[in-house]
């Protein structure tokens, strides 16, 4: 058996550019980051110190990768195609690596990012399944309760892994597997002599059934994007303290609905508990901000209330950022950003900590990493400061109209 403890594992992740059920499916983006991305931080994640590497032929992926901290191994047109095996990816690489540096890991760890709730843990709990167990090859899987039945083609079904007849309850039946494709584990030696991922013996990894949903169709993101919010929801921690905190105005601190009078004049409505919230989080010193496109001196008049800085009628809300940024010597990369809609994403894009109101467009909710549960103007911005700073009074609404 392998010392990996000397040797510590290559994780690659097959990622092609031709996928044609779900075109360009490996960058799609789901709470807040690519499918790829989410399959490169578990990879990060493992206490193992992964050296991790995407295959791939398509230069959008790569970036991507190099983005997320992955290295990137061009993949030859011979083995692009969609007959393509898994295990001439990963081949290719294991040669790579040993013809151009002498590199020769211990064990492969093959992660198939069309699995993007894998976490850290997923991922470490394979290679030590197949350490504990002495095993040449190991698999993540979920257990697996449900009855098989196949069509006859005398017409009629069969049972495949049970009798018919018998219904025995689910405690009494033998325990049975479900692949999740998820994570597989190969001893390098072996696998480099049979060239396919099983081999020897094979430990299994039961890895937690929410986390096994696997991207084949075009409903699967949505049922994917529900857990991994979910999932978020559980563990999402803000940064302690973030450089600073941006808010879009309207759809942020408004409900998105303007009331006009027979004068003309605009008014909005403000949500009264924002105010306190704000309050608590700008005795901390953190530096705010509201960047509005708003050309209304509604903006003024809340942002005065708030005794909060803003800057509006601004056209380019992504180079206001950063020169604002850069002019009090903030660290985009921990700073959050509140926003609702499409003219928010170039912020969005820029900012390390991209959050959504409950209600945002549904692009935005995917570009965010978090995403509150109340909608804008309802609350969403005192919601964001209890996340920072903990829980404080309850909420209450009352209208801004100026005058």
């Amino acid at each position: 058996m392998p010392d990996i403890r000397m040797a510590p594992p290559l994780a690659i992740i097959p990622a092609r550019a031709g996928s044609k059920g779900i075109p360009g499916k490996n960058l799609r983006r789901i709470a807040g980051k690519s499918i790829l991305a989410w399959t490169i931080d578990a990879a990060k994640n493992s206490r193992h110190g992964l050296r991790v590497v995407v295959s791939t032929d398509g230069a959008e992926i790569a970036a991507e990768a190099k983005a997320c901290g992955a290295e990137v191994v061009w993949r030859p047109e011979s083995i692009a195609g969609d007959r393509a095996k898994s295990e001439d990816a990963l081949l290719h690489v294991i040669d790579h690596f040993a013809s151009n540096e002498g590199y020769h890991p211990a064990l492969i760890v093959f992660l198939q990012c069309t699995s993007p709730l894998t976490a850290g843990a997923d991922i470490d709990g394979t290679i030590d399944a197949l350490t504990r167990e002495g095993a040449e090859t190991a698999v993540a899987v979920v257990p697996f309760h449900y009855f098989l039945w196949r069509r006859e083609p005398h017409g009629g079904g069969t049972g495949i892994n049970h009798d018919s007849r018998v219904r025995p309850l689910r405690q009494e039946r033998e325990p049975q597997f479900l692949e999740t494709g998820a994570v597989y584990v190969m001893q390098t030696e072996g696998f480099l002599r049979t060239r396919h991922r099983f081999f020897g013996k094979t430990a299994l990894y039961e890895m937690p059934a929410e986390r096994r949903w696997e991207i084949d169709d075009p409903v699967d993101l949505e049922v994917a994007e529900v857990l991994l919010r979910h999932q978020i929801a559980e563990s999402i921690q803000l940064p302690a303290p973030p450089a600073a905190v941006v808010f879009d105005f309207d759809g942020v601190m408004t409900d998105d609905r303007v009331l006009v009078t027979e004068q003309g004049v605009e008014g909005v409505l403000c949500h009264r508990g924002d105010g306190l919230g704000l309050a608590r989080l700008r005795e901390t010193g953190i530096p705010m901000l509201i960047l509005s496109k708003e050309r209304n001196p509604v903006v003024t008049r809340r942002a005065e209330k708030l005794r909060l800085p803003v800057l509006q009628a601004i056209d380019d809300k992504a180079k206001a950022l950063t020169d604002w940024a850069t002019e009090n010597r903030i660290d985009l990369g921990r700073t959050l950003y509140l926003g609702n809609d499409l003219n928010d994403l170039p912020c969005l894009r820029l900012v390390g900590w991209p959050v959504a109101v409950a209600d945002a467009h549904p692009d935005v909710r995917r570009h965010a990493r978090v995403v509150l549960t109340r909608p804008g103007g309802q609350g969403a911005v005192r919601e964001l400061c209890e996340r920072l700073l903990g829980p404080s009074l309850g909420l209450e609404s009352k209208p801004v109209i100026p005058a």
